[in-house]
């Protein structure tokens, strides 16, 4: 015997079921049941049929009304009934009292209870209208409530896609909302982030093995359904593939609950689908779309800045594009730093920069944001200023340096400003600091290439030094400078004990000759840095 319908089948698709029991607890209708199982059924509409064989009009999940006008009597009739009924999925039989029946048929009560059929009666001053009133009635306030939880997950969930742990966010909401556990595994069934309370480890560990086996087959060149779902004992297993991953590596957003999915736990299940595909989506620098593919196509082949320049910005001008280099140093220490985790950090940190063009090697990170081209007029001009830039990054335990706005040629350049203002950051001990955009000042009085060529001559024997090399010669002069001196900041500025300060600092100075001490040396070395070409 085919079982009654459950609430997440087609029979109901489009409808919002309700218990059977809004009928039997409203007083003003007194119906009572008086036969078949006594436990909740779910009843997703009103149908009255006086038909002996009204099955084919049926679709599953009715509460269907009768007088039993043509029902017959003989026992063998009536079992034929009720087993055609409960073959059609009928949640339920009501059956009316009068003007045919002045009582319930026993044979009907017995096929009812033989067959698993609720059977309810209804008094004669009840009309079947008012029945399917209060049905109607109790659909379209659970309609109503369905709603109200769908537009507070839906809130819910965008609130957490904007927080800098954007990824764990929306998994503890989706958990929260659904009653489950959730994680998000990748191709080959491993847990990049978890949320909720552990399922028990039968449900957990076929669950992994079902996200292997997916990946597999799709490793394979296999066709893998959009989802899956299994059941382990109570627990209902679930698996949805997020959209926008690489073929070989697709994620999976996994989900453990304890009984069945209504219609609005998988909208909502939906709405988390979106927004991790959304937020573990491709963050390459220049991978996204057909101009970025093939700006990095052509700078491969070694096309020049302004060429780029006209690709990344096929609808504006392209001369006037701006951009903001990041240098970054990671403060936090990651409970799992594996690639899986940082697969899932680095597309948090590209929602926190708002840019996909960046890259985090390790404790590092480089990263190109596009500006509007009236974000100059906003710069500080003067020193490198402190900001509250990118808090949400600062949040993820990242300590930025960010480059004075520049245009695509000057991208190089942006990048050393980046750099110095990351170990500005550093030795201040402050989170962000922003490299001043171009000033008028002492700069502007000498020209460059005299300039440049008066810098190299003054630090010729740091740029032919040998071990530790040139750059590092130069860059912990750089920073010993900045730091105005002092040991402590600038080893933490460059990650090295103070001692190596000292011994790099007393090299240089050999080499030069100089007396570091004096500040005269010290302003003329600074401003010889600041324009040696490599700074």
């Amino acid at each position: 015997m085919p079982a009654h319908p459950p609430a997440d089948s087609p029979a109901f698709a489009g409808l919002t079921a309700v218990p059977l029991d809004v009928v039997l607890s409203d007083a003003g209708l007194g119906v009572r049941q008086v036969a078949g199982p006594v436990e909740d059924r779910e009843v997703a509409m009103v149908h009255t049929s006086e038909w002996e064989d009204p099955s084919r009009y049926l679709l599953g999940g009715e509460l269907l009304l009768t007088a039993g006008r043509h029902l017959g009597t003989g026992h063998a009739e009536l079992d034929a009934y009720v087993e055609r009924l409960v073959r059609a999925g009928v949640a339920a039989l009501g059956f009316g009292l009068a003007p045919v029946h002045d009582e319930v048929p026993p044979e009907l009560l017995a096929a009812c209870a033989h067959w698993g059929l609720p059977l309810l009666l209804v008094p004669p001053e009840t009309p079947f209208v008012a029945v399917s009133r209060v049905v109607h009635l109790a659909m379209a306030e659970a309609r109503s409530r369905e709603l109200r939880r769908m537009s507070r997950a839906q809130s819910d969930l965008a609130a957490a896609a904007s927080r800098p742990d954007a990824v764990e966010s929306v998994l503890r909401q989706l958990a929260g909302h659904l009653g489950a556990w959730t994680a998000l595994l990748d191709g080959d069934g491993h847990e990049l982030v978890a949320c909720g309370s552990h399922p028990a480890d039968s449900a957990r560990q076929r669950l992994l093995a079902l996200a292997r086996e997916r990946g597999r087959l799709r490793a394979a060149g296999g066709r893998v359904p959009e989802a899956a779902v299994e059941h382990v004992g109570e627990a209902q297993l679930i698996l949805h593939t997020v959209p926008g991953a690489e073929s070989s590596g697709a994620l999976q957003l996994a989900l453990v609950t304890a009984g069945r999915q209504t219609s609005v736990d998988r909208s909502v299940a939906g709405m988390g689908v979106v927004l991790l595909s959304l937020l573990t989506g491709p963050r390459h620098a220049l991978g996204a779309d057909g101009p970025t593919a093939g700006a990095l196509l052509r700078a491969l082949l070694g096309a020049g800045p302004a060429e780029l320049a006209a690709l990344l910005h096929p609808s504006g001008d392209a001369s006037a594009a701006r951009w903001s280099v990041v240098a970054g140093r990671s403060s936090a220490a990651r409970a799992d730093g594996s690639a899986r985790s940082a697969r899932v950090h680095l597309a948090a940190l590209g929602t926190a920069l708002g840019t996909a063009c960046l890259e985090v090697d390790g404790d590092t990170l480089r990263a190109v944001i596009p500006l509007p081209t009236t974000a100059e007029d906003r710069m500080p001009t003067g020193e490198a200023e402190v900001f509250e830039d990118f808090p949400d990054a600062v949040r993820l335990g990242w300590t930025l340096g960010v480059s004075a706005p520049a245009g695509t040629a000057d991208l190089r350049a942006a990048a050393a400003q980046a750099e110095r203002a990351l170990h500005r950051a550093l030795a201040t001990d402050r989170r962000t600091v922003r490299h001043p955009r171009a000033q008028n000042g002492v700069h502007s009085l000498v020209d460059p290439d005299e300039a440049r060529a008066q810098a190299r001559h003054l630090l010729a024997p740091l740029l032919t030094a040998g071990p530790p090399g040139a750059d590092v010669l130069v860059e912990t002069l750089h920073g010993w400078l900045s730091a105005h001196g002092s040991w402590d900041r600038t080893a933490a500025a460059l990650g090295v004990h103070r001692n190596t300060v000292r011994q790099r600092v007393t090299r240089v100075a050999a080499l030069l000759d100089s007396d570091l001490d004096d500040p005269q040396t010290r302003m003329e070395l600074w401003f010889a840095l600041r324009w040696l070409d490599r700074v």
